[in-house]
Parts: structure tokens; sequence; C-alpha cells
């Protein structure tokens, strides 16, 4: 079954990550190409809001680099090059 979503807007990215920030998720990027809503626990205490703020916002894959470069400018990142993790 497929379903029809909309898709996330540009301008909109600000208000989603306030939004799961507020469901209690620390949403962050990882690197320059990935973020996370949250650890594990966060998402499973937050399913019900996070489920209505992706209902809400719809498909956000296509912006991914652009809410990783939010986050980045907001200060929610873990630098992996300082991590001592790539090579």
């Amino acid at each position: 079954m497929t379903e029809c979503k909309r898709q996330m807007k540009a301008s909109e990215i600000p208000a989603f990550v306030d939004e799961v920030i507020g469901a209690g998720c620390n949403i962050t990027a990882v690197g320059h190409d990935r973020y996370v809503l949250g650890d594990i626990e966060e998402q499973d205490r937050a399913k019900d809001e996070l489920d209505r703020i992706t209902g809400k916002y719809g498909n956000r894959d296509p912006l991914k680099l652009q809410l990783v470069a939010y986050l980045w400018s907001i200060g929610r990142f873990i630098d992996l090059e300082t991590e001592g993790t790539r090579h």
C-alpha cells in the first residue's frame, strides 16, 4: 500500500525541528549528511507525537541535506571528523 504524502517545504524545517524537540527528542545532525530524531528511548516515548509531526510535515527525504545544514547552523550536530571515525 503506497501512501500519497505531501512533501515538506524547506521553509518548514525550523518548525519541524522545534516540534521534534518539543516532543522530547534530541534531533541531531550526524556528520554532514545524516540526522537522527533522537535515541531509541526518546523515540519510543514520543512515538504518537512523532507520528503526528510526520503526518503534518510529510515526506522530508528530499530535504535531508538542508535539514542537516539547519541542525548544524543551530549547533545540534555531532562532528564525526573530530570524533576520529573518518579516515
